[in-house]
């Protein structure tokens, strides 16, 4: 089953002429990331320093997997040098039966 993850960021906004730069190397590396079937950076229109970060993933393992590299020395990234805040992260697996 596919998983979807939302990652939202608040970059500073002294910082936010360097956030393109380090967003999108991060974002390089996601996207060749096995399992990654996609990615979409949304920027908020009232606050252009608020990022949503949307990735879908083959499965909820594969970007298990991701997470863990992004833990080790080789799969750091330098995005946390231009935010203002911790980032949040949640990962929908599981689809809510509907009858519609």
């Amino acid at each position: 089953m596919p998983a979807i993850v939302h990652f939202e960021v608040q970059i500073d906004p002294a910082r936010r002429d360097d956030a393109a730069a380090y967003l999108s190397d991060t974002l390089a590396a996601t996207r060749a990331w096995p399992g990654n079937q996609g990615i979409e950076a949304l920027v908020d229109d009232a606050d252009p320093c608020h990022i949503l970060v949307v990735e879908t993933w083959a499965t909820a393992q594969d970007h298990a997997d991701y997470a863990a590299w992004r833990q080790t020395p080789e799969g750091r990234h330098r995005l946390g040098e231009v935010l203002a805040a911790a980032p949040s992260k949640q990962v929908y697996s599981e689809t809510m039966p509907l009858d519609l």
